[in-house]
């Protein structure tokens, strides 16, 4: 076993893109590669720990990693992050101008001859249809669907109206296509649009995302109206936004929200309609997806293996276990002190461990909660909660033991553990006050709240045991200060965060995506879509907007401060620690380089390639 070690979180600026958690040549039989290096009958598999389960992230039920993970490989966009990490402009699949600064004016045009996987052209009507959805422009105004979400498993039910418009983007006025409320100019090639922004926008070049976001306008279409022609079923789409024709948008908007949302292979096989490197082929519930090669892609990312299976194992020594049987050839496994003991014996690998680009924290539901006096909308009852979370000796506990003393604290809701800015925002935002228990003051907290009824149900994933460890320590804590800690965990834990009355607080991982100025507004901004724990403050909101139109660098800087000594002093849930990070890879695989970005290991899966064996140590 070869181990490399790393720690990359001190390369990272401050980064905010967040989710809920070198080039090789195709080796292992070159007669068999096409003229694009595919090694055609080329196969992989790699391990994730949480099933795929939407093929839309870019709603508040599909955001996870576990699903843009397969996303970016199967959805094609203009950029994308490499693993310096910088971003990537991906020319092959289109480009951007920057038309005019006053208003902004960006044209955004798709590269000529770009196909979907079922031979349909990807066009201008996808351009729209994204940002429709992402500007919720052509929303009904006011509608709240809090009261339409299963809570037992956090997607909409079937009371939901049918007669709204409400694209389930968690889009906010102030970020991305929410600064756009204009309707966009369709370009005279059909492949383009003009988008005039309401303000200055920093992130402009991202407004699209990065890979893994644009989906098929020509099968919304087709299912969301019952239409059978796809050039028929597109421009009924790109017609319904720039007419704003309710009665069409709102089945769009509803299959939009719902329609790419499956835990097995689909029988309708238009809803893997692809346009990046691969697509989806197989997909057995809870345990692989199988992704191949698109014929129709002719982007610059092209595969050199044909075949990548994605295989679900939520148990990270099971997942080790496979990696030493041969049946799988990379694991990236919620990191333990067993795990790190368990790849020390497994010969013919390659080991890298360090600090990665997820920090743990704990969400406290503002409204909406499981317990119906809504305890954390007390802010003496959050402040006491804070008090009672073991915070050193979780790190003490669960995290030194894997990657030793790079193990620390993390105490800014914005900024990374040596990034610019890190330091001094923690020196100024008060998080110190929360380095140690303090029982008897939260004692003292919770009695003067007056709260009778003290539960407090976590959300965590059931099945990952440093998780299962967390919930133990934070409970028995807590317990001692007088709250009544109960178990809400469980294995559809990502579905269910953001979901009204599932539970009173969440244990989760936000996983970092991007470098961009903005995005970390989405997490605790009123609406946002990685805001789950319907926090609210307009001192936040005010920030939110103004840093999205805010150029100078220092500036912006100090924005990010004043938000984060807000969010400690709103009592917003604790950051806990940047994940501990641990890629092992098969020397049967070659050009496998983990990013600190999502999608980690799967950043660059177009270079893997397959070796002619490996040799073993």
């Amino acid at each position: 076993m070869r181990i490399k070690r790393i720690s990359t979180a001190v390369a990272l600026t401050a980064v905010g893109a967040l989710v809920i958690s070198g080039c090789a040549a195709g080796g292992g039989g070159d007669d068999n590669a096409d003229d694009s290096g595919l090694v055609e009958g080329s196969s992989i598999t790699a391990a994730w720990n949480q099933a795929f389960y939407s093929m839309n992230g870019n709603t508040s039920f599909g955001n996870a990693t576990a699903n843009n993970n397969i996303n970016y490989l199967v959805l094609d966009g203009f950029n994308y992050y490499n693993n310096t990490p910088e971003l990537v402009q991906n020319e092959s699949f289109g480009s951007y101008e920057l038309v005019s600064e006053d208003p902004l004016t960006v044209t955004y045009t798709i590269a000529e001859g770009k196909k979907w996987s079922d031979g349909t052209a990807i066009d201008a009507a996808d351009l729209m249809l994204h940002w429709a959805a992402l500007s919720r422009g052509l929303d009904t105004p006011d509608f709240d669907p809090a009261e339409f979400t299963d809570p037992e498993t956090g997607e909409f039910t079937d009371a939901f109206p049918t007669d709204v418009v409400y694209f389930d983007s968690g889009a906010t006025a102030g970020s991305q296509f929410g600064l756009a409320s204009q309707t966009p100019e369709v370009g005279e090639d059909g492949r383009s649009i003009t988008v005039v922004y309401d303000s200055p926008y920093v992130d402009w070049e991202t407004a699209f995302g990065t890979m893994g976001e644009i989906l098929p306008a020509h099968i919304v279409g087709k299912k969301a109206l019952e239409l059978d022609d796809n050039e028929e079923a597109k421009q009924a789409v790109l017609d319904a936004i720039e007419g704003d024709d309710a009665s069409t948008l709102a089945p769009i908007s509803a299959f939009w929200n719902n329609g790419f949302n499956f835990t097995e292979m689909p029988s309708d096989l238009e809803l893997v309609t692809s346009s990046g490197p691969y697509m989806i082929s197989d997909f057995q519930a809870d345990q692989f997806v199988t992704l191949t090669a698109n014929p129709e892609y002719t982007g610059d990312n092209t595969p050199n293996i044909e075949e990548v299976t994605i295989r679900f194992i939520p148990d990270p020594l099971a997942a080790v276990q496979a990696l030493e049987n041969g049946e799988v050839d990379v694991i990236q496994p919620q990191a333990t002190a067993d795990i790190t003991t368990a790849l020390e014996g497994i010969d013919g690998i390659t080991v890298n461990t360090g600090v990665g680009g997820t920090y743990e924290h704990v969400d406290l539901q503002f409204q909406n909660a499981r317990n119906p006096e809504n305890i954390f909308s007390n802010p003496q009852v959050r402040e006491a909660f804070i008090k009672t979370i073991p915070r050193q000796e979780i790190v003490d506990t669960l995290i030194k033991p894997i990657i030793g003393d790079d193990a620390i604290l993390r105490s800014s809701y914005i900024f990374v553990p040596g990034a610019e800015g890190y330091d001094e925002s923690v020196a100024d935002n008060g998080s110190d006050a929360y380095a140690e228990v303090d029982i008897e003051g939260a004692k003292q907290l919770l009695a003067e709240s007056g709260v009778t009824n003290t539960e407090v149900c976590i959300l965590y994933a059931s099945n990952n045991p440093r998780r299962v460890n967390e919930f133990a320590l934070i409970q028995a804590s807590a317990n001692q200060a007088g709250f009544n800690v109960t178990d809400c965990g469980s294995t559809e834990w990502g579905g269910l965060l953001g979901t009204p009355g599932a539970y009173d607080a969440s244990l989760f991982g936000w996983q970092s995506t991007g470098l961009t100025v903005t995005d970390w507004t989405a997490n605790f901004k009123t609406g946002g879509i990685n805001n789950l724990s319907f926090y609210s403050n307009p001192e936040i909101d005010r920030i939110s907007d103004e840093i999205s139109g805010e150029f100078d660098e220092a500036a912006q800087k100090e924005l990010m401060m004043e938000a984060d000594r807000i969010l400690w002093e709103d009592f917003f849930g604790p950051t806990i620690y940047q994940f501990p990070e641990v890629t092992a890879v098969s020397d049967r695989v070659e050009g496998i380089d983990p990013s600190i970005l999502a999608p980690t290991i799967f950043w660059n899966t177009w270079d893997w390639a397959v070796t002619d064996g490996g040799s073993e140590e």
